[in-house]
């Protein structure tokens, strides 16, 4: 077990510039830490929907100066999973790329299988796969897309503990377990996998020491910090939340005080 002290970017600085509604925010602290332990070049995330993930990745490339671009592919009209939905939600994210991450973000309109030709083998450094969860479609997006990723690169799958409706990605993943050394999963909210490609030179930080020790013991430890993570941000978002309301009423009931004095 190690006795390494880690206190992760997250919880020192982290911010949330958008919030809006998703499973993904349980895991938006390991976001924010991972992109700023790894330092990516290239972020490729697949199935962006509201964007609350993609843009965590761009927000800890801003804050952390880190020289990169990040893609959004979606086709933005929903799934079996999602049900179809309007224009509004590629505008939305559009306009929030437009705004905060202007000329390092680009936004892909398109299916998965046709954004592969833009892309080289060996080439990004972060793949987040987010797209319809069933087993057959999470394993087609893996085996396309695992090639495109570089030596030491990073996998990421969400909702690998999600058994609901007709999810496959909890039963995909538990195979890849069986296949890689280098794989981590999250067990809170609906779960998150974490794969390392093997090869390459991948950078060696603290974050990814723990995350492929291989320790019984650390991983409890890294499981339970990020947990804890989570609710600490939205803890902190409700007070925040709250918290213009209490000043206002406040400095009601003060004028109302010193109107009744004078």
């Amino acid at each position: 077990m190690t006795s390494t002290l880690y206190f992760p970017p997250s919880l020192q600085r982290f911010e949330p510039r958008r919030m809006v509604f998703s499973t993904w925010v349980d895991h938006l602290p390991f976001a924010y830490d991972l992109v700023t332990a790894i330092r990516p070049q290239v972020v490729v995330e697949l199935g962006v929907y509201n964007g609350l993930s993609f843009f965590t990745f761009c927000q800890a490339m801003v804050e952390n100066d880190i020289d990169g671009v990040a893609y959004a592919i979606d086709c933005w009209e929903g799934d079996e999973h999602t049900d179809a939905y309007d224009d509004s939600i590629f505008k939305d994210v559009q306009h929030h790329a437009r705004e905060h991450y202007r000329g390092f973000t680009y936004l892909l309109r398109m299916y998965f299988n046709e954004a592969l030709r833009h892309f080289e083998q060996d080439s990004i450094d972060l793949l987040h796969i987010d797209g319809l969860h069933t087993y057959e479609a999470v394993k087609e997006d893996f085996e396309n897309w695992y090639p495109k990723v570089t030596p030491g690169g990073i996998v990421l799958f969400h909702d690998v503990m999600a058994r609901i409706k007709d999810f496959g990605a909890w039963k995909f993943f538990a195979e890849l377990e069986q296949e890689h050394e280098e794989i981590f999963r999250f067990n809170h909210g609906f779960g998150l996998g974490v794969l390392r490609k093997p090869g390459g030179n991948p950078p060696h930080t603290e974050l990814t020491e723990l995350l492929f020790s291989r320790d019984p013991e650390t991983h409890k430890r890294l499981r339970q910090l990020y947990s804890h993570a989570a609710h600490f941000l939205e803890a902190r978002r409700q007070a925040k939340r709250f918290k213009p309301k209490d000043h206002a009423e406040a400095d009601k009931g003060g004028q109302g005080k010193q109107a009744g004095e004078g």
